[in-house]
């Protein structure tokens, strides 16, 4: 019976290359892509899988007020979770990955991730220790533990245990080599404990300073935990301030805020992190759904296109099935035959499908920056689960609909079908044209969100602009005025780019353009206490990127005190701090007063998903803050910008022998902070097309049914002398209705969905009626062309072939 079925399955092959063809690569694109989004998803969901602790382990992170929530904390809780008894370990990082190079007997490698943490690290991350002993080495500050991949690259076969390296500007001896077992939200490549003073009470006294994990004995209770730390800060914060300035405890915490701490889980900190608390950041939730849903959405879409291909082509084999019936195949028979050739359609298109993924697969790791492979015993198990659905949703119904034709009536040739079975093909269809239409609009208000960004005014420009990373040698800092000493040096640096042939202008501060603000301090005016970004910025920092001062002036260096006492502020701190005429003003910060000279037009340097901050600019010198300097940013003129960096490298070479010159163009590193969106724009604008090609592979199967049926109908209507175009109208009006529900159907779901996406942005477009026009227009035009081109091929038919019998 087996040998039966697969050859009449090979001569139906051979007789319908095309459908055979369309079915097959239909449904190979539908799990192609729902195996990218598998892959995606389970390495998302692998991350900290493999740390026993990762239900104990909480990072402690914090909000004051109207401020964004920090991973930073102040030192000052630790007497109060030591008398905690739930808490089993706790542990304090310091900024999580450094950079630097190690030096091992002259040899030097640039090394990327150093973590500085207590001792204690191990236990809430017990990577395996392949050689050494993994607590013994953080117990001092002249111990190391270092990845084993970089143990190989350093020592290549020697055994680094005992061995001494220079990192950090001191010297280590390697105590523990580890691995780690698998995807982590912390993987450093070396780790010490310098934490010391860093933990000193007495020499650390800012309120957000450092990063700080907690192990706990019961999960259970870590709410009580939480309210101990909030308790904390509110003692050391806020009562301490009131008893000192003279105010009530309410009209403190009034002026300062107030403190909300929160706990988060290892467990869940990958996809579901309130911030990027950890080092390796955490995985985009929302891209992850949106990837999963649209490839859930394309292999429904390929399956429902494999059914209606699997019935307009069921016509073509009627007589063999009445054939079959009259020499004794029962229903059941034909079903199973039918059945068995969705299980060899589908084999065939699910290995045709791992082989579209492995071919682009290298493409699809590129655009997640990600490492991706085919193996896994999970991911075997799910491609099993996807075969067996795909097999029972598409096989089931064309075997039962091809089963239901009457013997006599078939062999008679009259194909004519119940009304319930034409409705849920028509059903199918217009499911199809629902989806397209939510793929054409969604694309399409997708890339107006892009274009917008693309296109907006940020407030400056940084397209001529580079940063460049400073990396002044070790005893720069080890000076009695280490500000003035970095200073100094930076500005003779300064002045010997300046005279080079295509730098326009140079200059440095703390402002970063890749997304991060730095912290927000508080400033107090007219005993108002607010909240804002304070930013360092030498002479001619604003100037350099275009950034306008749109009231009183800028820094210069023609009045001494820009050094000393003055102060700019942007348009959103003037209208939080509700200064109308703010020039000459004074505000308080640090304890020392400072004159506002100037106020800044609003420019934003976070992600467009956030609102630009309230932002006060002051000299490097007002508060000695050149130690922090770690970039300089070089403005090049437009000719010749090639010829000025090689210049500049060969500069750099001379100035900085330990590290290479690296740069970024600054609108590149803005461009980054949205880089996400840019991909989920360039995901949608490729399913866009996926999904209609599958659609209107469905629509020409529907079509070509369709027609196929009213063949005699169309024979008898040229008989008697209907024209072309009347015939063209007649074939073609049902679908354009289809075209039209489908459409209707979509209009709420793509305006929810998209409206839900686009409040990620602080800066938006509002959805208009153009992308909903331009979709039905679309849709509708790719619908004539392929159901006209069909009905055009029906009306040029022999009429005798379909009257003879008549």
């Amino acid at each position: 019976m087996l040998k039966n079925w697969i050859r009449i399955f090979i001569y139906n092959l051979k007789q319908n290359k095309l459908f055979s063809f369309l079915n097959a690569l239909g449904l190979a694109i539908g799990i192609a892509g729902l195996i990218f989004a598998l892959l995606y998803w389970n390495d998302e969901q692998s991350y900290d899988e493999w740390n026993p602790e990762k239900e104990k382990v909480y990072q402690v992170l914090v909000q004051l007020t109207d401020m964004p929530i920090l991973a930073e904390n102040s030192i000052k809780l630790k007497t109060y979770l030591q008398k905690d008894i739930n808490v089993e370990k706790l542990v304090f990082a310091d900024s999580w990955y450094q950079n630097d190079k190690i030096i091992y007997n002259g040899k030097k490698v640039e090394v990327d991730k150093i973590m500085n943490v207590e001792s204690d690290f191990f236990s809430l991350f017990p990577f395996k220790i392949i050689k050494g002993n993994g607590y013994s080495s953080l117990m001092d500050d002249t111990s190391i533990a270092i990845s084993e991949a970089l143990s190989k690259k350093i020592f290549v076969n020697e055994n680094p245990i005992g061995k001494q390296i220079n990192c950090l500007g001191t010297m280590h001896v390697v105590r523990a080599v580890y691995q780690i077992p698998g995807k982590s939200s912390v993987a450093p490549n070396v780790i010490v404990n310098k934490m010391k003073d860093l933990v000193d009470p007495e020499k650390q006294h800012g309120l957000f300073t450092l990063k700080l994990l907690l192990k706990l004995k019961d999960p259970s209770k870590v709410e009580a935990t939480r309210l101990l730390l909030e308790k904390a800060y509110y003692e050391e914060v806020i009562v301490l301030n009131a008893k000192q300035a003279g105010f009530t405890l309410e009209e403190m915490e009034k002026k300062i805020g107030h403190f909300t701490v929160f706990m988060e889980p290892l467990s869940k900190s990958r996809l579901h992190s309130i911030t990027d608390g950890y080092p390796e950041g955490r995985g985009n939730y929302q891209f992850l759904l949106i990837m999963i849903g649209l490839s859930i959405m394309i292999l429904i879409l390929s399956i429902v296109n494999y059914i209606n291909l699997a019935t307009a082509n069921a016509i073509r084999r009627a007589k063999e099935v009445g054939v079959r019936k009259v020499v004794g195949a029962s229903k059941s028979d034909i079903i199973k035959q039918f059945i068995f050739e969705t299980i060899l359609i589908s084999l065939f298109s699910l290995l045709f499908g791992l082989v579209l993924v492995e071919l682009t697969l290298p493409y699809y790791n590129q655009f997640l920056n990600k490492n991706l492979t085919i193996i896994g015993s999970q991911f075997y198990m799910q491609l099993l689960l996807i075969f067996i659905i795909t097999i029972f949703v598409s096989g089931i119904f064309p075997a039962i609909y091809v089963s239901n034709f009457e013997t006599l009536k078939v062999l008679k040739g009259n194909y004519a079908r119940s009304k319930s079975g034409i409705w849920v093909r028509n059903g199918m269809l217009i499911f199809q044209f629902a989806i397209a239409t939510f793929f054409i609009i969604g694309s399409t208000i997708v890339y107006k969100q892009i274009n917008y960004l693309n296109h907006k005014d940020l407030g400056f420009k940084g397209d001529q602009v580079i940063s460049v990373n400073l990396n002044f040698p070790e005893s720069a800092y080890k000076v009695e005025n280490v500000s003035q000493n970095i200073y100094n040096k930076y500005a003779t640096l300064k002045q010997e780019i300046l005279k080079i042939k295509g730098v326009e202008s140079v200059s440095t501060g703390a402002l970063t353009f890749t997304g991060t603000s730095g912290d927000l301090s508080p400033i107090l005016y007219n005993d108002v206490l607010f909240k804002e970004n304070n930013v360092a910025i030498d002479f001619g920092m604003l100037e350099l990127m275009n950034i306008k001062i749109t009231k009183g002036r800028g820094f210069t260096e023609k009045f001494a005190s820009d050094t000393l006492n003055s102060i700019l502020i942007n348009e959103t701190a003037q209208k939080l701090m509700n200064i109308n005429n703010p020039i000459g003003k004074e505000v308080l910060l640090r304890n020392q007063k400072l004159k506002i000279v100037g106020v800044v037009k609003d420019f934003n340097v976070l992600s467009p998903e956030i609102n630009v901050l309230p932002m006060t600019f002051y000299h490097i010198k007002t508060f000695e803050s050149a130690g922090g300097i770690d970039k300089i940013y070089i403005k090049l003129k437009s000719v010749g910008i090639e010829n000025t960096l090689a210049d500049i490298e060969k500069l750099w070479s001379k100035v900085d022998t330990e590290y290479p010159f690296k740069y970024d163009f600054v609108d590149k590193q803005y461009a980054r902070t949205y880089e996400s969106y840019v991909k989920q724009n360039n995901l949608f604008s490729l399913l866009n097309i996926i999904v209609i090609g599958i659609a209107l592979f469905g629509l020409f199967a529907l079509a070509s049914y369709s027609i196929q049926s009213r063949m005699k109908e169309i024979a008898i209507r040229k008989a008697i002398g209907a024209e072309t175009n009347v015939l063209l109208k007649e074939l073609s009006k049902q679908y354009i209705s289809y075209c039209i529900i489908g459409f209707l159907i979509a209009l709420y779901p793509v305006y929810y969905l998209l409206n839900k996406w686009l409040e990620n942005f602080a800066y938006r477009i509002e959805i208009s009626v153009f992308p909903f026009i331009i979709g039905f227009v679309a849709l509708l035009f790719l619908t004539l062309v392929v159901v006209l081109s069909r009905a055009y091929q029906a009306t040029r038919v022999d009429v005798l072939k379909y009257l003879k019998y008549e």
